[in-house]
Order: structure tokens, then sequence, then C-alpha cells
């Protein structure tokens, strides 16, 4: 039986059962595998069968990971990695070279940054920023030696929106790659493929773990760039753990009801605080206040998990507002079943210059509220206390 809803998938694609007949897949705690002959040794090696040959190279647990994965994004075929960092460096490092250059979005996380500014360059390979604001740049900024466009939608903490398709189309009129970070909506909220897009890659470690426990990524792409990208990764060894690959596979079980969940608690506190004296302003894809709120409707199912604001006040204000929260957790991750603050400026994107924060909406004050699975009231209820509180050394 073909199944073609999301929920279905999640739940039911599994590897294969072993001779136990296991219900739930085991974990395959194993860094090698055997060869029933030389000539299957050899065979394995030359790929001219399908099989695990090393835990560095596939795994049964990150195989069933990533199957579910690409059918859920539409994509071919894929790789799980040990960190959403590993598939944002391998998604872009497998195809460019010295003296190669990508074109990427200004609003990106600040590990990613650092990627684009300080090792790319060692190697060779220039960037260019475009203000996602500003659609049209990014066909100026597309150069003769420009083999990418790397962008994040939304992004990370601002919730700039970008046009996939539009850039898709732009990409296979130059002949180039369009790399979409998926992050923030993940598959049940966004599908970049379905839009266009050549790549998709993912910090698994967010929503698709969904409980803050391990770490995770992938690369979803066509069969025939998958060749470049399972080259850097096989000799280089980005390896995702098995077991963080298990855990990773079952958590895409619940990914559709746990995103419904974190989405309807976004909507609410967004709509919450919009109407609190002490924010200077709100900003949410579902919002129809978001500068995009007709694009997000286009592309995305839902706003997703992630509501950023400014608390009035700037930074003392704000950093008030942070220590007075009593239940909400402070920290740099995102996609908890836990609700959690964080201060980008001086975490996340912490080692871009001011300047560069405030070119992508990262102002002082600006505080960034990934919404868990509490019951809303309780929410509203920490934050609004937290708020009265940032506004009292003021008056």
């Amino acid at each position: 039986m073909e199944l073609k809803n999301f929920e279905s998938i999640a739940v039911r694609t599994q590897s294969e059962r072993s001779q136990f007949n296991e219900h739930s897949a085991p974990i395959y705690a194993t860094s090698s595998f055997t060869f029933d002959s030389a000539e299957h040794a050899s065979a394995l090696f030359n790929d001219e069968v399908d099989g695990n040959i090393y835990t560095r190279y596939s795994n049964p647990n990150n195989n069933e990971f990533v199957e579910k994965l690409c059918l859920l994004e539409g994509a071919e075929t894929g790789i799980a990695t040990a960190s959403g960092m590993a598939a944002m460096f391998m998604s872009m490092a497998a195809f460019v070279k010295s003296g190669d250059h990508i074109v990427a979005c200004r609003s990106v996380f600040g590990s990613t940054h650092q990627i684009l500014t300080q090792l790319f360059p060692r190697w060779g390979v220039s960037h260019t920023y475009v203000d996602v604001d500003k659609p049209e740049d990014f066909e100026k900024a597309i150069q003769p030696n420009t083999k990418m466009i790397f962008v994040e939608s939304p992004s990370n903490p601002a919730l700039d929106l970008i046009d996939i398709k539009y850039l898709a189309d732009l990409a296979n009129k130059h002949d180039i790659l369009l790399n979409v970070d998926n992050c923030f909506a993940t598959p049940y909220i966004q599908n970049p493929i379905k839009l266009g897009a050549h790549i998709v890659t993912h910090s698994a470690t967010k929503f698709m773990d969904g409980q803050g426990r391990v770490l995770g990524g992938a690369i979803l792409t066509s069969k025939e760039l998958f060749k470049d990208i399972l080259f850097l990764a096989r000799h280089t060894g980005p390896s995702l753990s098995p077991f963080h690959g298990w855990i990773l596979s079952k958590s895409l079980e619940t990914l559709s009801v746990r995103m419904e969940r974190h989405c309807q608690n976004a909507l609410e506190l967004a709509k919450f605080l919009e109407t609190r004296d002490e924010v200077e302003f709100v900003k949410y894809p579902f919002l129809p206040s978001h500068p995009q709120y007709e694009l997000a409707k286009e592309q995305m199912r839902l706003g997703g998990a992630i509501v950023t604001f400014e608390v009035k006040g700037g930074i003392d204000a704000g950093r008030t507002f942070l220590n007075s929260l009593k239940m909400c957790t402070l920290t740099s991750n995102l996609g908890d079943t836990r609700t959690i603050a964080t201060h980008s400026a001086s975490t996340t994107h912490s080692k871009l210059s001011e300047a560069e924060r405030l070119k992508v909406g990262i102002s002082a004050g600006l505080v960034r509220i990934s919404c868990g699975l509490e019951h809303i009231d309780d929410i509203k209820k920490d934050i609004e206390q937290a708020l009265v509180a940032s506004q009292k050394e003021l008056v």
C-alpha cells in the first residue's frame, strides 16, 4: 500500500525487520558490517550493489531517518550528519572550489555566517550577501563564477522570508544551485524541493528531535547532486551516531502533531504580544503585520514555532525581561517541548558586529521565543509578568 499522507509516511516508514520481527526498529550500534564473500565486499565498495559497509558511510538507523525525510520533503536521496552545521557546511563545500562564489541571504545563522566569511575565504571561495527584502538583488549579485544561492526561509532569528520558487527559477536560469536551510519550517510546514530548490538542509537537533536531546543534521537532494556530497562525507566523516539516528527517526513519527501545537501556541503568543504596550514590535510569518505575510501563506502550511519581538527600553529592558522569566527557559537552542527565550545579539549571533546584526534585523533588545508545548495560558502568563518587570526600571 502506497502511503501519500505526511503523518502516515512519518509513522510507517521503517527499515526492513530482522529475523526477530521487532515492531520498533532496533539500534544498530555497530561500526562495521560483514560481507557474504570477497566478491560481495568488492561489489559493495565499487557501488555495484546496495548495502552497508561502515557506519561512517551508512547505517540502518540513519538510512531509515533519511528515507523518511526524503519522502516527506520530496527528495530523491540524502544523508544524515552529526549536526546541523555539518549539513550546512557539506551542502556548500561539496560544490565549490577555489575561485568560486556563493550568493547568500544576509540574514543567516551565526555559524553559517562564519563559514561564509571566515572559513571559505581561506580556500578562495567568496560570497555576496543580499537583503531578502530586495529579491531583485539576487540576480544582480550573480557572477560568472557563482555556483550556488544559499538562503534560510524563515531566517534565524529575524523571520524574514524568501520567495523560494522565484529563486529556483533564477538559479535554473543561470545554471547554478539553490540550497535552502529549511530548519525553522521543517518538512511539515514547507517543502523547498517541491518549490524548485536543488538542495535542502536541516538541523535535526531542533524540531525533528523536538525534545532537546540529540544533535543531528540532514542534506536532501537529487541522486545526481548527491554523488559530490557523498564523496565529501565519506572522506571527512561527519557521521551521525546510530543512536541519534534512531531517536530522530522515531521523533519524526510525532513531528506533525508537535508542529501543529507549536504553531498554534506561537500564533496566539504573537497576537498577544501585539497588544502589549511593553513591546516595540512583533514579527511572526502568519501575522498580517508581517511584511511578507502573503508569501508566508503561499509557501508555508503554518507560521512556524518562532516568534521574535523587541522589548521597549533596549538592551537593559531586554535583559530584565529575560532574567524575570520563571517558567520559560534561557538557552540558545530551539525546537524543544519547552518554551525557550534567547537573546540573539549576545548568543547565537554574537560573532557578528553590531552593524552586521542591525542589517539582518537583530537589534539590541530583540528576543527570540521558541514556543513549546506547554499550555498557552502558562506561556503568556510567564511572558506577561516578565514584560511588566522589564519596564519597572524605566518608570
